[in-house]
């Protein structure tokens, strides 16, 4: 049982695809299909609210549906900084590398914020090594390209280039409407508004 379970909505058919995040969906759709194969790791870049969340979740939401024993992990960088730390002070780091390599699919948001947290880089410098070399699938995000993540360690950065950075760019107006429309029709915006208007009848 993983500790942070997947947004159900973070699928591949509530996404909208556009000419900004179409190499990107491509990608994470080609990494669902055949895991640790592809592009791995792949890694996802991109300013706040462009859909890096959705594309990494709807990714494990895959490898779920097609194979419910996968052991998917999503966790913020924060949340691994704060699992190594709890690890270092309650002498639990055999289990937490044992929780962390013992993964079908690691999805970890947000890097960046693992800037000028040494010991924490090192240990996950270490658990994308294992994965890696297991060919278990690891898909990064971030706010910035690898080349532009200078605030990490250099061998953490090569290592992110060894399969696809991909970067998702803001969407024009006609995929912000779209975007719009179809959060409409998955939220139970429509059903409130139907029942509002079945209340005034």
């Amino acid at each position: 049982e993983m500790d942070t379970p997947l947004n159900p909505h973070y699928n591949f058919g509530t996404f909208v695809v556009g000419e900004g995040n179409k190499m990107a969906h491509a990608a994470a759709f080609a990494v669902a299909e055949s895991p640790g194969s592809l592009y791995n790791p792949l890694f996802i870049y991109g300013g706040v609210g462009l859909g890096k969340t959705h594309l990494m979740e709807a990714i494990g939401n895959h490898m779920l549906q097609v194979n419910p024993n996968s052991r998917v992990k999503y966790v913020t960088s924060e949340d691994f900084t704060n699992d190594y730390i709890n690890a270092i002070r309650n002498n639990t780091t055999e289990q937490l590398r044992e929780e962390y390599r013992n993964l079908d699919l690691l999805l970890i948001d947000d890097i960046q914020f693992l800037a000028n947290k040494e010991g924490t880089q090192l240990e996950f410098f270490n658990t994308f090594n294992y994965l890696h070399q297991s060919n278990k699938q690891i898909i990064i995000s971030s706010d910035r390209s690898p080349d532009d993540l200078k605030i990490l360690e250099e061998r953490l950065r090569s290592r992110f280039m060894w399969g696809l950075p991909v970067d998702i760019y803001p969407p024009d107006f006609d995929v912000r409407c779209r975007i719009i429309r179809k959060k409409i029709e998955n939220t139970s915006l429509s059903a409130i508004i139907k029942e509002e208007s079945i209340e005034y009848i």
